[in-house]
């Protein structure tokens, strides 16, 4: 019995030991790995900044490349600049006759430059007068649908379109009641612009006109346009000096009369704002 108690006491010690020992070799592979993927992790940013530091001396490769080509032809052309103040500054390279007719092209060159700022100055003024003139009609006119009645600026000329609805009934040329009060609106406008001279304008569609004493629409568009000018006189007093009729027929449509649609919108009075063609001729004539 004496002799199993140390034996006993020995095995338990080895145990003891060996179950130290695996725990910390344990301990020392986690820590090993931990190393490890620490290391790969700047393995990687390592590539990674290597890449981005190559990316980047090729891109200053590229821009030098791309500096010094440009300073050689800003150097091009101060040379080539040079070499032409040398030969303006000693005229023996050209003739007497060669550098007066240089001097009188510059000089044409300055006065053509004055005539063209004249020239836009009168559009600026045409085109700020004529957007005043829309407003106007517009503030007098409200809140009627823009299906019956539109404004609107095209290359600088000013047009009123009035559907045929609003203004006349089928196959008819007498103004409705209702209608004569959207033209006295737009003759007060009209009225208070005494410098503006217009054209009003009838419009149909390219169905036959066979309802009366009338020949076609010819005729109808014609009579239209005279009855709106009539009124625009005899009612509300704008100088008749100051207008023209036109018919246009069917001849010059907004869109496809295929449809019921299309020729509702072909049929229309056009009131035409002139453009003073007067004021841009007298730019185009010689001055003294």
């Amino acid at each position: 019995m004496k002799l199993q108690f140390p034996a006993l006491i020995i095995i338990s010690i080895f145990f003891l030991f060996s179950c130290v020992s695996s725990k910390k070799f344990r301990e020392e592979q986690a820590k090993n790995e931990a190393l490890n993927t620490t290391y790969v992790s700047i393995q990687q940013s390592l590539k990674a900044c290597t890449d981005a530091k190559d990316e980047a001396t090729r891109k200053n490769g590229d821009l030098q490349k791309e500096n010094d080509n440009l300073k050689g032809q800003v150097a091009y052309l101060k040379e080539n600049n040079t070499q032409a103040l040398r030969q303006l500054q000693d005229l023996s390279v050209i003739s007497a006759s060669q550098a007066e007719s240089i001097k009188k092209s510059l000089d044409n060159i300055g006065s053509k430059d004055v005539y063209i700022q004249g020239l836009q100055s009168a559009i600026s003024r045409r085109d700020s007068l004529n957007m005043v003139l829309v407003m106007n009609l517009k503030g007098a006119i409200g809140n009627i649908n823009d299906e019956d009645i539109n404004i609107k600026v095209d290359k600088g000329v000013v047009y009123i379109d009035i559907s045929d609805k609003l203004l006349f009934k089928s196959g008819r040329y007498e103004v409705t009641p209702e209608a004569k009060t959207v033209l006295g609106k737009v003759a007060q406008v009209l009225k208070n612009q005494p410098d503006i001279e217009f054209m009003v304008e009838g419009h149909t569609d390219n169905v036959p006109y066979r309802s009366g004493v009338l020949l076609d629409n010819w005729d109808l568009s014609v009579k239209r346009a005279t009855s709106v000018v009539r009124i625009l006189q005899n009612e509300y007093a704008l100088d008749p000096s100051r207008m023209a009729a036109a018919g246009r027929s069917e001849y010059k449509p907004l869109t496809d009369n295929a449809t019921a649609e299309g020729r509702a919108v072909n049929r229309r009075t056009r009131i035409v704002i002139l453009p003073q063609l007067d004021q841009f001729f007298q730019l185009l004539e010689p001055r003294s």
